[in-house]
């Protein structure tokens, strides 16, 4: 059984994709671990994975002391290999990620963020590569309309449940959490059926009919 390490996470990027752990997923059970469809890659050929460091935000309606003093803690915690992952109540309200924190994660060894709410500074962000799922994206600070109350704390993000530690996978298709204490028997058998899925497309790309390399390999 593969060990969730920080060299694999490049690995798996390359070879694996959201509906082929979905459906691993499906046959563990877990039939609900995908978020809302409207959150996406700012490029269609953003791939991430890592473990979550969770956070969560909530709105607010005057500007504090220290309005950034919870979001800093965040960032600075932050450790090689995780995905920052957002709650924001799918706030519209302001951009709770932008240019300079994805710098900051960046310099952390971060490998992306995924938020149920809004960016900004997309062509800076597209400039450095910073793997950036988002729900939208919006001009407006987060300062006075929004401020970290929580970090590393279970969330709920695009309607999934997010430990921290469990890990994130999100490509064009869309975002899956997987709970950390599965993600190794998880990742072998994603990557079985990454390879069966391989020939069954060599075969059909052959000639072979539908039918027959259904009944051959049972995967489809």
């Amino acid at each position: 059984m593969r060990e969730l390490t920080i060299d694999a996470f490049p690995n798996v990027c390359r070879t694996l994709y959201s509906a082929t752990l979905s459906d691993i997923l499906d046959s563990f059970g877990y039939r609900n671990r995908w978020m809302h469809h409207t959150i996406r890659p700012l490029s269609p050929e953003f791939v991430i994975v890592g473990r979550a460091a969770t956070m969560q935000i909530a709105e607010v309606d005057e500007e504090a002391d220290a309005p950034y003093e919870m979001l800093i803690e965040a960032m600075d915690s932050l450790q090689a290999d995780e995905v920052v992952v957002i709650d924001c109540n799918r706030s519209d309200r302001t951009a709770v990620w932008g240019e300079l924190l994805s710098n900051a994660a960046v310099a952390r060894g971060a490998r992306g963020v995924v938020m149920d709410g809004l960016c900004r500074d997309v062509a800076r962000i597209l400039g450095i590569g910073f793997p950036t799922f988002a729900r939208g994206t919006l001009c407006t600070d987060i300062r006075g309309r929004g401020r970290v109350v929580a970090y590393r704390e279970p969330i709920e993000c695009g309607g999934v449940r997010v430990n921290p530690g469990d890990v994130l996978f999100g490509d064009i298709d869309g975002v899956l959490a997987v709970p950390c204490h599965i993600w190794p028997e998880v990742l072998e058998r994603a990557l079985e059926k990454t390879s069966v899925e391989n020939k069954v497309r060599e075969e059909i790309r052959s000639g072979a009919l539908l039918r027959d390399v259904w009944a051959k390999y049972r995967v489809l």
